[in-house]
């Protein structure tokens, strides 16, 4: 078995400050293909929709487990109504045997975690939220089976006060493919898919992982996770990247809208007003 070792900084916070990605770097995974961490003791524990949790698997194929280990790199849709509670930014089959690596790293203290605290309390203000422990997972370049060459990264974030529980997960360059982000609990009691999972706008130059954001971030999405609702309640709008003229991608509306005898299943928004 290979051992996972403690790396340096990949992107350092100099480096990420105006983007999603928070610093890169903290213990690699070593190169393998459908396998995961081991068991990861957490330094605080986490409340995830009224369980509570003392340690987490960063799995390779772009989520993370709570109970065991997980291979699945079949992405499916949620609501699952499994057995297990899974987070999963991006859900793909990920393989960094050739190219790319896996990080995670946890924080109680440092600047770090305040900077997760401020980014909390400006998506979430009201709660004067101090963070207390971060844990962050990268899948930082790794590219998609069989297809070496490929280069996706993508950030989990977790964090928690030990009362308030939030989820971030930050995008970077998504390699076209057509996958799903989202996280899902036990017997489906809460869950949300990100806008274009299981669709070609889920990635590459358009993606709407990447473009869009709940939080007018783009590429970063967040989520209170402590409690919730079925389909979550989240802080924020979607919204895409500055541009001039052209459109959003094609959005999946969750019901069909009627508008004068048509009836509609998606629709752009046009950055021009005019």
């Amino acid at each position: 078995m290979l051992l996972d070792q403690q790396s340096p900084p990949v992107l350092s916070a100099a480096e990420t400050p105006h983007r999603p990605l928070y610093p890169v770097g903290g213990t690699m995974r070593s190169g393998t293909d459908d396998e995961s961490s081991p068991p990861i003791k957490l330094l605080q524990t986490f409340n995830y929709f009224g369980q509570s949790y003392s340690q987490i698997y960063v799995n390779d194929n772009g989520h993370l487990t709570f109970d065991a280990p997980w291979s699945n790199y079949t992405p499916q849709q949620f609501p699952m109504n499994g057995t297990r509670d899974i987070i999963a930014p991006f859900w793909a089959d990920l393989d960094n045997r050739d190219n790319g690596d896996i990080y995670y790293v946890q924080n109680t203290s440092g600047s770090l975690v305040q900077r997760v605290t401020q980014d909390i309390n400006r998506y979430f203000p009201g709660l004067n939220f101090q963070a207390n422990w971060i844990f962050i997972a990268t899948w930082h370049e790794v590219a998609y089976y069989p297809k070496s060459g490929t280069q996706t990264t993508l950030q989990a974030v977790l964090t928690t006060n030990g009362h308030y529980s939030f989820v971030l997960m930050n995008y970077g360059s998504i390699a076209s493919t057509s996958k799903s982000g989202g996280y899902d609990t036990i017997s489906s009691s809460h869950h949300f898919t990100i806008p274009g999972s299981f669709s070609t706008n889920a990635t590459g130059p358009n993606s709407t992982f990447r473009l869009g954001s709940n939080v007018n971030v783009p590429g970063r999405w967040a989520f209170r996770v402590d409690h919730g609702s079925i389909d979550c309640n989240f802080s924020g709008k979607n919204t895409n990247s500055r541009s001039d003229d052209g459109s959003s991608p094609a959005i999946s509306l969750p019901r069909t809208f009627s508008y004068f005898g048509q009836s509609y299943s998606q629709i752009y928004v046009c950055y021009s007003t005019t």
